[in-house]
């Protein structure tokens, strides 16, 4: 049996900033999971990211994304915006580095024991550990309203996670429901593969296409870092404005870029509509009727409907769930100040902690500030 002091389950950005400063620190810590595997395989080739170049994994500030950059000599304005490939070759070039492992290995079951942490992985291998940081991403919190649910067992409707190799759809006709950057990056995508038509419909007003500026995370980061718990003792009033802020940047608005690339003939936007009927042709196609009386015809429906945090779905803690050690509420775990659930001694990071540090936490930029709470309190119970 593997022994570590910490492991931590997952391999995306949050882990490996997490790992690598928990190593950095004298800690003796274990990754498992597949390194960015997410967004290797749930997230299309010829993606940008919106993230600005200092949002980064290095907690130490030494391997950032502007060092690695620099030193692959790849010029600033080759980076902006940044495809996505890049930032996985710095990913990979930040854990080699650092110098941690990440065992492919995918864990099935965790069991508290004896106050340490078995995790049962699905090759057989168990490895014990005293602290658990379970760092879950998005695999497994993909929304498909309920609504769309039966046409799925046809294998016309998709989640956006589910569909990322647009070739099959070439001479096809597609809806993208949604309206968010994921939904017109698709149907971008979707088009310059061949896609015959993409309609995409959505029940707010059409974005405004403008760079992005994330610079108003940068006071909430600090504060999160200088005060204890600074986003849960806010007051409502002021946490629904915080959130509403992340709303309109990640909704209301999109990259200019975009713009160039869905302004075309085959791609028509359908701005404050809702779909309130749909059926199976009998040729298999999908057809939408919206609101106002359009009907819409498509060969597929792709949901870039989000992401929403249901703990339930996170199978390997479904045993700490049911015997009531790790409490849950509307889908979120219960964490305190420092990223601690019910259960002692197991962390949880990223989308699921947005309820209580704020919506920065569910990008990137969040990813160092977590590393920086959970490794100071893994560092205060190892004391």
């Amino acid at each position: 049996m593997q022994t570590t002091e910490v492991l931590v389950i997952g391999g995306g950005p949050y882990s490996l900033a997490i790992g690598a400063l928990a190593k950095s620190s004298g800690l003796d810590v274990g990754i498992v999971g597949e390194a960015m595997g997410f967004w290797k395989h749930n997230m299309p080739p010829g993606m940008f990211l919106r993230s600005g170049l200092d949002w980064h994994l290095d907690a130490l500030g030494t391997h950032s994304l502007k060092a690695f950059l620099e030193e692959k000599r790849i010029p600033l304005a080759a980076a902006q915006p940044l495809p996505i490939e890049t930032f996985v070759e710095y990913a990979e070039w930040f854990r080699q580095a650092k110098k941690i492992e990440v065992q492919p290995l995918r864990v099935c079951r965790v069991g508290r024991i004896d106050g340490h942490f078995e995790a049962h992985c699905d090759n057989g291998k168990t490895i014990r550990a005293q602290r658990l940081v379970a760092a879950p991403g998005l695999a497994c919190f993909g929304h498909i309203p309920a609504e769309f649910a039966y046409g799925r067992m046809g294998k016309r409707i998709f989640h956006t996670a589910e569909i990322v190799d647009f070739r099959p759809l070439a001479g096809k006709s597609c809806l993208i429901v949604g309206g968010r950057q994921s939904a017109f990056e698709w149907a971008a995508l979707m088009a310059e593969a061949g896609a015959e038509s993409v309609d995409l419909a959505f029940r707010h007003e059409t974005p405004r296409f403008v760079t992005s500026d994330w610079s108003f995370t940068d006071a909430m980061i600090q504060d999160t870092l200088r005060v204890r718990g600074w986003f849960r003792r806010l007051n409502p009033r002021e946490q629904e404005r915080i959130h509403g802020q992340f709303w309109r940047a990640g909704r209301l608005q999109l990259e200019p870029w975009l713009w160039p690339r869905v302004n075309r003939k085959n791609v028509r936007v359908w701005p404050k509509s809702r779909i309130v009927t749909w059926r199976a042709t009998s040729n298999g196609a999908m057809e939408a009727c919206l609101e106002g009386g359009d009907s819409l015809v498509a060969d597929y429906v792709v949901c870039a409907t989000g992401y929403q945090v249901d703990f339930s779905r996170v199978d390997y803690l479904a045993e700490e769930m049911a015997s009531g050690g790790l409490e849950v509420k509307d889908g979120f775990p219960l964490l305190d100040e420092d990223f601690q659930t019910t259960l002692a001694g197991l962390y949880v990071v990223g989308q699921a902690s947005v309820p209580y540090f704020g919506p920065f936490f569910g990008f990137i930029r969040g990813a160092i500030a977590s590393a920086k709470i959970v490794v100071a309190s893994l560092r205060r119970n190892h004391a």
